[in-house]
């Protein structure tokens, strides 16, 4: 398995785990919020947030 694929599943387990105890409200929470903040950049501002890596946001 590869890394990004063990990353995929811990991302399932994780999201399948915290839907059994979250209320499905602070499901649409947690996933609307950055939804929302991406939703709300400039189109450039979406491009630039895309090319850069994870490392990078943190800067």
């Amino acid at each position: 398995m590869s890394k990004n694929a063990k990353i995929a599943a811990g991302g399932v387990a994780v999201g399948l785990i915290l839907l059994i105890w979250l209320p499905w409200w602070a499901l649409l929470i947690v996933l609307g919020v950055p939804a929302a903040a991406y939703l709300a950049l400039d189109p450039s501002q979406r491009r630039r947030l895309r090319r850069a890596t994870r490392k990078e946001l943190g800067r």
